[in-house]
């Protein structure tokens, strides 16, 4: 279990590079539209909907997960590697369902925010092989990013300075989630 996303902090107020302590990993992507500066060093470069973009994206949003590492800034390797895992799952949503809308009507007044069908029907499943190849694209960083060694020896470290149980989980190697 990991430590959960702190949703309450005052985002538009905290600088995580000057206040690392405050960061939590959560589970995959919590927190990657939320976090500054991290955020907005990055999300500019953050493209999927050609491979060329996707190719070139990752490549930029790699770079600065490198170095962030050589930095030892944690929080921004992080952030980065959420940013490729964002790559890859809205380029795989958009590969799997026209228009990247998975669900059939609007999301009831009371569940929004959270995820999930509630009670919608799921729309007819149609592979877009460019963006199955810009997900792919986005992957293989992704994947490079969480075996880095010097993301793994950070990771540690920063789990035994705030007592975080494991960072993420990887759903996304089971067959079921690269169709979500």
């Amino acid at each position: 279990m990991s430590a959960k996303f702190d949703y309450t902090l005052d985002f538009q107020n905290t600088d995580f590079r000057a206040h690392p302590e405050l960061y939590r990993v959560g589970v995959g992507e919590q927190g990657v539209l939320l976090v500054q500066p991290y955020k907005g060093e990055i999300l500019p470069h953050w493209r999927f909907a050609t491979p060329e973009a996707a190719r070139e994206s990752s490549e930029v949003i790699w770079n600065l997960f490198l170095a962030y590492g050589a930095a030892g800034d944690f929080v921004g390797m992080d952030m980065a590697r959420k940013f490729l895992q964002m790559g890859m799952t809205r380029a795989r949503r958009y590969a799997n369902h026209k228009g990247g809308k998975k669900y059939d009507g609007p999301v009831p007044e009371d569940k929004k925010g959270q995820s999930g069908a509630h009670g919608r029907t799921v729309l007819p499943f149609v592979v877009d092989a460019e963006k199955a190849e810009s997900a792919a694209i986005f992957r293989a960083k992704w994947e490079a990013a969480k075996a880095d060694p010097t993301y793994q020896l950070l990771l540690q470290t920063y789990r035994a300075q705030t007592s975080s149980a494991p960072a993420f989980k990887c759903r996304s190697t089971r067959r079921k989630s690269l169709r979500d």
